[in-house]
């Protein structure tokens, strides 16, 4: 595969997530009814709804940035793998009728996700360790 082809797929991989990401931020932060079921279910509405809402934004921005879009989706990885888990253990796969739409969503952001960092873990693992080789500076 050439570069440019490369490029493509991988911008591909990082708008997939981020545009489902933020397209569920409407949704948790106007209170919609699903949104407030699902957290309400869950036990931690209102604050587990803004919470995640606040945490998949962040995650949305940093992954569509270059730099930092390892990082934006690691932090997606933990958001995402709570949803799933959350589907699986309580809410069940469709919820309110949905036809299991939020969770092929969930799997979707977690997939998409999860090839990120994999591609992005050689600049991840560098992250690590120049900050573990600044605090060692420090001391």
């Amino acid at each position: 595969m050439s570069k440019k082809t490369n490029n493509i797929a991988f911008w591909v991989l990082r708008i997939i997530p981020a545009a489902i990401l933020l397209q569920t931020l409407f949704f948790k932060f106007t209170a919609a009814e699903e949104s407030v079921y699902i957290f309400s279910k869950l036990g931690i509405e209102p604050w587990g709804r803004i919470g995640s809402g606040v945490a998949e934004l962040v995650a949305a921005i940093l992954i569509l940035i270059p730099a930092t879009t390892g990082i934006g989706a690691f932090i997606a990885l933990g958001v995402i793998a709570g949803a799933i888990v959350s589907h699986l253990t309580v809410l069940g796969i469709e919820v309110q009728g949905d036809g299991g739409q939020l969770f092929i969503y969930a799997l979707i952001v977690f997939i998409s996700c999860a090839l990120l960092v994999f591609f992005e873990k050689d600049h991840l693992l560098n992250l690590i360790r120049d900050r573990k080789n600044n605090a060692m500076k420090i001391r």
